[in-house]
């Protein structure tokens, strides 16, 4: 009689053990590293520091110059950009190190956020402690990340061959984007707490918020246009523009919508008003919130858009004086994750 050979079994799967609000909280460190992203880039701008390193390398680029030929060779290759030829022309090495600083923190800043958000992400779903349905999303955000990376490297090379700065246009990209990854990351963030507190099921963007949100994404818009055409030095009085509402005499291009991207002084008038609907809008995001019984977030979007509307103010007056002018940018960040937290509250389905 033939024996029976021993069974053999194969491992069983580790079960699923979701960790919602473990998750929530490191996509909140994730965003905070994002803040601080954008407040850094907002100094990397208002430096002109963005174009002091002429090369996109992800890897080998993580160390700065340790020695002074490596410091001289970082320096040659700058020389021969149109921003040293054209603006810079004469720069000494000490200069150029204090440049170097501020756009080597920001590149250094984007690893640190990649290996924040990677490293946790893999070590969550080896544990499966991803609940069901925010995989997909938390990969897209990851994915989203990189291509924030090629953006910032798109946007840097367009400073690196006929002019020395980079295009106002893909500047607005790279801004948007972060804002886009600040804003979801805290959005994911949330829904990830309610899941853990009462099991609720993702929230559900409303009407309100979405009109909120839209009026504010062009105003933000607007805002990288006048920080990358410099706009902000076209004019420092307010609420009028040298001596009138919008200057007579302001020279005009053709076609008349192009004024409304390339146009420094259109673009600033534009951002100074968009202000208000943007204020107006969330005033009523906030006053809905209140009424549903969330007076802390209401109060919270309401204050956010007055502090961020003095700032610009203040950066208008001072000639754009360079904390004030990080300061607007950093508050621009917070106002959007003030607008969507009530947004998150005001979820028709929980309400």
């Amino acid at each position: 009689m033939a024996s029976t050979p021993p069974a053999t079994f194969a491992p069983a799967p580790a079960a699923a053990h979701p960790r919602p609000l473990a998750i929530s909280n490191w996509l909140l460190f994730v965003a905070a590293l994002v803040l601080l992203m954008i407040v850094v880039g907002g100094i990397t701008r208002l430096t002109e520091s963005g174009l002091s390193i002429v090369r996109w390398e992800p890897v080998s680029g993580t160390l700065p110059p340790l020695n002074e030929a490596e410091w001289e060779a970082q320096f040659e290759a700058y020389r021969q950009t149109p921003q040293y030829l054209e603006i810079n022309r004469g720069m000494s090495m000490t200069e150029f190190k204090q440049i170097f600083f501020w756009e080597y923190v920001h590149r250094l800043l984007g690893r640190v956020i990649g290996l924040a958000f990677a490293l946790p992400l893999l070590w969550f779903a080896a544990k499966r402690a991803i609940p069901a349905g925010y995989g997909w999303r938390l990969v897209a955000l990851l994915a989203l990340g990189g291509l924030q990376g090629a953006i910032g490297w798109w946007m840097v090379a367009s400073g690196l061959i006929d002019r020395p700065e980079v295009s106002h246009i893909r500047l607005a990209v790279h801004l948007l984007t972060a804002l886009l990854i600040f804003g979801a990351l805290i959005w994911t963030a949330l829904d990830l707490r309610a899941l853990a507190r009462n099991g609720a099921a993702p929230g559900r963007m409303p009407t309100l918020a979405i009109w909120t949100l839209s009026i504010l994404g062009l105003q933000m818009l607007f805002g990288a246009y006048v920080a990358g055409l410099e706009a902000g030095y076209a004019f420092n009085t307010w609420p009028l523009m040298g001596e009138e509402l919008f200057p007579a005499a302001t020279p005009m291009l053709q076609p008349f919508l192009v004024n409304f991207v390339d146009n420094p002084i259109v673009v600033q008038f534009v951002h100074r008003w968009l202000a208000f609907v943007v204020a107006a809008a969330v005033a009523l995001l906030g006053m809905a919130a209140w009424r549903r019984g969330f007076a802390a977030e209401g109060a919270l979007a309401i204050l956010a858009v007055v502090v961020q509307i003095l700032l610009g103010i203040a950066t208008i007056m001072t000639g754009v004086e360079l904390w004030i002018g990080v300061a607007h940018q950093g508050m621009g960040a917070l106002l959007l994750g003030a607008i969507v937290l009530a947004a998150h509250r005001l979820d028709a389905r929980r309400a």
